[in-house]
């Protein structure tokens, strides 16, 4: 069965309801390797801006036929996340899913498909905007344009401002799967190697954790509600027990007090897994 763009973009939004609790929250805090108490201790918990993307997840849509693509060959290709204020440590999330645009590379390429998600409290107040671009490697060739895809945010020519290095868990992986993501690509080794990798790879959302808290550590204090966004590029993947270096620079033109662009790349392989990166800051 090949997707069939038309479906895919006329369906109803999928609605989830979930209960955060602070036991949540902290698996959260320990799947993206997080050691600061405020982040693990119930007594003085706050939740990393991150989380988002796990808030209101309606689970790894792309496992359903329905939806017609090949499950095995999906990575995740783009993240952005625009926090409209900061998250609560618990209570009632809802997250309201839909498909918003399908961009054909052809069918030796694949395509891109955006996924938003609106993320509200029980009481419909707005707590973020979670938006990514998901790369279905074995379901182009669908007849539809490539054109109109988001352009990367450029990268400064020069050295970065800071530099952060922070390592990641072997289990890592097998710890950031519980708050949602179960897709089997990251705990079986057989689906790893269907799909062309040496092992389990971590979680794309995982990285982009580990790249949020050198974000928040260096730039906002540690303080959770100064965080406001964070985009970018997923360039490769990262396998957990590795060491992830993120490089950030201050952007320098007037009325830019607060925005970043950013890279990571893992050290033991000099290689960049996360590209393009911009975040805003208070």
């Amino acid at each position: 069965m090949a997707i069939d763009p038309d479906h895919l973009l006329s369906m109803p939004p999928i609605v989830t309801r979930q209960r955060l609790t602070p036991r949540d929250t902290i698996l959260y805090a320990l799947g993206v390797g997080a050691t600061e108490l405020d982040f693990l201790f119930e007594e003085r918990l706050q939740a990393l801006p991150t989380m988002a993307v796990t808030l209101g997840y309606p689970g790894f849509i792309w496992r359903d036929p329905a939806l017609g693509a090949n499950w095995r060959k999906i990575l995740h290709g783009e993240q952005s996340t625009i926090l409209h204020q900061p998250l609560p440590v618990e209570g009632e999330i809802v997250g309201t899913t839909r498909i918003e645009a399908l961009f054909d590379k052809g069918a030796d390429k694949g395509a891109l498909a955006m996924v938003a998600r609106e993320i509200h409290d029980g009481a419909g107040a707005h707590l973020a905007t979670s938006r990514s671009m998901t790369f279905l490697r074995g379901d182009g060739g669908f007849g539809g344009t490539s054109e109109g895809a988001p352009t990367p945010h450029p990268l400064p020519d020069r050295a970065p401002d800071a530099i952060v290095t922070l390592a990641t868990a072997a289990n890592q992986a097998q710890i950031y799967r519980l708050s949602g993501d179960l897709n089997p690509l990251h705990i079986d080794p057989d689906v790893a190697a269907g799909a062309g990798f040496d092992g389990p790879i971590l979680h794309g959302l995982a990285t982009y954790g580990v790249i949020g808290r050198a974000l928040l550590a260096v730039r906002c204090g540690n303080d959770p509600a100064r965080l406001r966004r964070i985009d970018g590029r997923f360039s490769s993947p990262v396998y957990p027990g590795e060491t992830i270096e993120t490089m950030i620079w201050d952007a320098k033109g007037s009325g830019d007090e607060g925005k970043l662009a950013f890279r990571a790349r893992v050290v033991e392989r000099d290689k960049i897994i996360f590209t393009n990166g911009y975040a805003e800051t208070a």
